[in-house]
């Protein structure tokens, strides 16, 4: 599919099988999703735009490339959204951050927005959207639409796992998103849990199982 990159590093996949261990602790846990957010960032900024600067280096002046102006924003889904966010700060540490809360509907089981605070002008800048699992895809989807009423034109969805139904669905309702996989699991299960997944992410990132 255009526009979907799964990552196949070692070191990614080596994280996310520690990730998937039902005896990996809430610390390690939260740890290990930073890392692979870092590790997801560092292929998903690649196209990040440069401008050239004059430096003084202590030989000679010399012209060299810089990040171009207030380029990005990192916008977690709340609330596990929020574990991969610092893994992206640590390469961009002027990236501004937004929020998106959304609730499901008990009854109908569709995404609601609760809360969205994107940083200003959102329309000028790369926006990162984070999200350790795409099961459904009813999130995601539900996110990008806000950013896009919003404003929000460049944007990149990164996720850590994700279910084939819920990777066809967000790639469907915005092929213009780029989606970064660190993998592609087998299936959901009739709960909607990613099989063989790794639980609830929420619950393992902040210690609420």
């Amino acid at each position: 599919m255009e526009n979907v990159t799964i990552l196949t590093h070692p070191l990614i996949q080596h994280k996310i099988s520690r990730l998937r261990d039902k005896n990996t602790g809430t610390n390690e846990f939260r740890a290990l999703v930073e890392e692979i957010a870092m590790l997801m960032g560092f292929e998903a900024l690649s196209d990040l735009p440069l401008h050239d600067v004059e430096v003084e280096t202590p030989i000679e002046t010399c012209m060299t490339p810089m990040l171009a102006g207030r380029k990005l924003a990192v916008v977690p889904i709340l609330r596990a959204g929020l574990g991969m966010v610092n893994g992206i700060l640590d390469l961009v540490p002027t990236a501004k951050v937004g929020h998106i809360g959304l609730y499901r509907d008990e009854e109908t089981h569709e995404p609601h927005e609760y809360y969205c605070k994107l940083p200003s002008p959102i329309e000028e800048r790369t926006i990162v959207v984070t999200d350790p699992m795409l099961a459904s895809g009813g999130s995601a989807v539900a996110a990008v639409n806000f950013i896009k009423q919003h404003g929000g034109k460049k944007i990149k969805f990164l996720c850590i796992i994700a279910a084939p139904e819920g990777l066809e669905r967000l790639h469907r309702e915005h092929p213009d998103v780029q989606i970064y996989v660190g993998h592609l699991d087998r299936e959901l299960n009739a709960d909607a849990y990613i099989c063989p997944g790794l639980g609830d992410a929420g619950d393992r990132i902040f210690g609420t199982k």
